[in-house]
């Protein structure tokens, strides 16, 4: 018998740490984020009727097991192959054995180890297995206690590449620009260094590296002796994250481009939200703000008050300080309430958000970039990747892919682009392909519900992919036509088949948002 339980064990054993394999790659997609493993394993084994039926089986079996121990197999065997759906490596966010996460995962298993003969000294073989069949189902919350373990090491490994990094910056001492925003972060940054790129060495910092250990590994690699101005991009994921950054980055100009629902689930409050971006503020000697975003508006007169340079952009209200925006001839720039002139740009080339395209002129503006070297700059703003970017595909039909957007606003000018597309024929098609968007807190069903209903207002199909907001988008569809078909698809490879296989010249998509592969 003792040699049965001891196979019982070891698959049991084996079970456990291979699941903890899935929790250990969320997590290193969730940035290393201590909750975040019990936090998507929540959101697995409710996201259908199998994982919700396999979760109940492994739990169970762990009760069983101390009775009867050859039931921990089936916890076990639950950890190895469940959630479904949620692979060991990953498709669109691959599993990385980083010095980290090995780090991770040794003092995870360390843990389930000790579990493991803490149950084996108490009751022997059968106390072992309990241990197993315990440490299998509870990986997640093992994982996250292993990231309050080593999140001390972590601080100090952070410490000293900062230290590197604030005195790289010393040495060089390069003007330093910090951009921040619920969205349009990326693209400011991007139409920042567009603009000033051309009078002055300009250093972007790479892709989305925009926390402590990003920004430090920018200024470490990239940031060269000739380097004259350093732009900055900072995200937080809560109160305190971009005072910490400005504390040794200093930025002498700051630019917030928008306050909105995106990560509301982690700040709870749009209140919460415009106070950690504000920090960007702190160290800065002037202020860009997008008033067109109500509560930057009523931001600006705060920081005049604390002795700050507020540059009020706009893309709408030529009275701002500075301004773009949009005509039948392409991009009016305004600075002072002084019209500037016309950049030559057809529509359907033109910055989706034009706030952002007035954001970067303010900066280019406040760095001496003349009024007409700004203008010609908007000729050719960039457009960022998977930032609705419109391009033909070889079967001849429009693709807009906004697969980096997960706001409702960027999603709102996402449909607007799709609705003002030429259709080739009366018969053309418009579809929609979506997730929907994600951590947006206790509005998110809403927000969802909101983009099924306008997508079905404008596409002649919606194709959700995945489950996380799938009930949501077709509450929302089903708002405009009750008994609209919607199609469901688990995986974007899928919904590609799918516009392939349906589309063709003439017909038009949006792939609004794209989930990484650890959501449900």
């Amino acid at each position: 018998m003792k040699v049965f339980d001891l196979i019982v064990c070891s698959l049991t054993v084996a079970g456990a740490a291979l699941g903890t394999v899935r929790w250990l790659r969320v997590v290193q997609r969730e940035h290393y984020l201590v909750g975040s493993g019990l936090r998507f394993a929540w959101k697995w084994w409710a996201s259908g009727p199998e994982n919700c039926l396999l979760g109940i089986v492994g739990l169970a079996a762990v009760g069983v097991s101390a009775l009867f121990p050859p039931a921990a197999i089936l916890s076990g065997g639950v950890a190895a192959a469940a959630p479904v759906r949620l692979g060991l490596r990953g498709r669109t966010g691959r599993l990385a054995w980083t010095r980290r996460l090995t780090t991770i995962a040794a003092v995870t298993w360390s843990i389930e180890a000790l579990v493991v003969v803490a149950g084996s000294i108490g009751a022997g073989i059968a106390g072992a297995v309990f241990g197993a069949a315990l440490v299998a189902m509870l990986a997640p919350a093992i994982v996250d206690l292993a990231l309050g373990l080593t999140r001390p090491l972590e601080e100090l490994f952070a410490a000293r590449f900062v230290h590197q990094a604030t005195n790289r910056l010393t040495r060089v001492h390069p003007l330093v620009i910090g951009v921040t925003g619920s969205y349009g972060k990326t693209t400011v940054k991007g139409y920042i260094a567009h603009l000033v790129g051309p009078y002055r060495t300009t250093l972007p910092s790479p892709k989305s590296f925009n926390n402590r250990g990003g920004l430090a590994r920018t200024v470490n690699e990239f940031l060269g002796p000739a380097t004259e101005v350093l732009i900055a991009e900072m995200g937080t994921y809560g109160p305190g994250e971009i005072a910490a950054l400005c504390a040794w980055l200093r930025p002498e100009i700051s630019v917030i481009t928008a306050i909105g629902p995106a990560h509301l689930e982690r700040f709870r409050t749009l209140d919460t939200t415009l106070a950690a971006k504000a920090e960007i503020a702190e160290t800065a000697r002037v202020v860009v703000l997008n008033v067109d975003d109500e509560r930057l508006a009523g931001l600006a007169p705060a920081l005049r008050a604390a002795g700050k340079k507020v540059i009020e952009a706009s893309g709408s209200n030529e009275l701002a300080d500075v301004a773009v925006l949009s005509v039948d001839e392409g991009l009016e720039l305004w600075i002072g309430g002084r019209r500037v002139g016309v950049a030559a740009v057809a529509p359907s080339d033109q910055p989706a958000a034009l706030s952002n395209a007035a954001c970067a002129a303010a900066v280019a503006v406040e760095m001496d970039v003349a009024p007409e070297g700004v203008l010609a700059g908007l000729v050719s703003l960039p457009v960022p990747p998977n930032r609705l970017q419109r391009y033909l595909s070889e079967a001849g039909y429009v693709v807009f892919d906004d697969t980096f957007n997960s706001n409702p606003t960027g999603a709102r000018i996402g449909l607007a682009r799709l609705r003002h597309e030429p259709q080739a024929a009366p018969s053309a098609r418009r579809v929609v392909v979506t997730p929907g968007m994600v951590e947006l807190g206790r509005t998110q069903a809403a927000e969802n519900a909101d983009l099924g209903e306008a997508a079905a207002r404008i596409a002649d199909q919606l194709v959700v992919v995945a489950r996380t907001n799938r009930s949501a988008l077709v509450e929302g569809a089903r708002r405009v036509t009750p008994g609209a078909q919607v199609i469901t698809v688990d995986r974007l490879d899928q919904a590609l088949v799918w516009v392939r296989a349906n589309l063709g010249p003439g017909d038009s998509v949006l792939y609004e948002n794209d989930l990484p592969d650890h959501f449900p």
